[in-house]
């Protein structure tokens, strides 16, 4: 016979942890739906201010499936906060694929997201650019990207097209609220060293336009769930061989801040138009 006192089993399946976190948020939150989700990467926290305040801030660790974070300049709280009539769910900062956790939980806070009934995901990253005409605080809209973590978060014979993942309407959303914003080909490494400058005329060569450690894998995931997708880099420095100088994680956030403003304004705008 069950003993009804005793603790719920831990449901430990990819989508089933989702949809516990996401029951967890509602409870949190008393929200029943959430529109739209932002993950805010390297050097964007300071941006997330410009949203205005949150209704709710808690730490993401208190819902299923979550980590504290283990990267300096990720904040590690889940915001729930109204921009421009939308019900927003911010995640200020990410588990990335370096941390040694596996792609489940690296693509974990998107899941949640379309789990809390989100339709649209805007993913947010600091970068290195292989345009030198691209100065730090430069926002860059993704077009497409290349995997280069050797991995994926879909499991089995799912075959999921990732033809314009990332959306071109809200690409040209952006391009309204902002005219002459680029585009660029975003590529993911796996991490945590920085790219050596003959990798990065390895991506030059492939067709590559912008680096960083994070974003494919939460892209490849939001897909799946039927999420739209915008996906914006902050170029925080030039890319390894470009400048001849070495690449400072304490640059990339000490750029983040300086583009706070910018950065906030830019989301505060296009949300409303999602």
């Amino acid at each position: 016979m069950t003993d009804p006192t005793a603790a719920a089993p831990t449901r430990t399946h990819p989508l089933r942890l989702a949809e516990d976190a996401a029951t967890a948020l509602a409870e949190r939150t008393g929200v029943a739906r959430h529109v739209v989700a932002l993950v805010m990467g390297s050097g964007w926290l300071p941006a997330a201010e410009a949203l205005g305040d949150p209704d709710h801030e808690f730490p993401a660790a208190d819902l299923p499936g979550f980590n504290a974070p283990a990267v300096v300049g990720h904040g590690g709280t889940i915001r729930s906060i109204m921009v421009g009539g939308k019900r927003a769910l911010v995640f200020l900062g990410r588990t990335h694929f370096y941390e040694g956790r596996d792609v489940q939980t690296v693509v974990h806070g998107v899941r949640t997201a379309a789990a809390a009934g989100c339709s649209t995901v805007v993913l947010t990253n600091g970068c290195g650019s292989l345009d030198e005409t691209r100065q730090p605080g430069t926002p860059v809209l993704i077009r497409d990207h290349i995997n280069l973590t050797a991995t994926s978060p879909i499991e089995g014979a799912n075959f999921v097209d990732l033809t314009d993942l990332y959306s071109p309407r809200l690409r040209a959303s952006c391009q309204e609220v902002e005219p002459g914003l680029s585009e660029g080909v975003y590529v993911q490494f796996p991490g945590p060293h920085y790219e050596t400058p003959a990798e990065i005329a390895m991506v030059r060569a492939i067709g590559g336009s912008l680096v960083g450690m994070s974003t494919v894998l939460e892209a490849i995931a939001a897909r799946e769930a039927g999420l739209e997708v915008l996906g914006i880099s902050l170029v925080t420095n030039l890319a390894a061989g470009i400048s001849g100088v070495p690449l400072d994680h304490a640059e990339v956030l000490q750029t983040g801040q300086d583009a706070a403003t910018h950065m906030g304004a830019l989301l505060s705008a296009v949300l409303p138009r999602m």
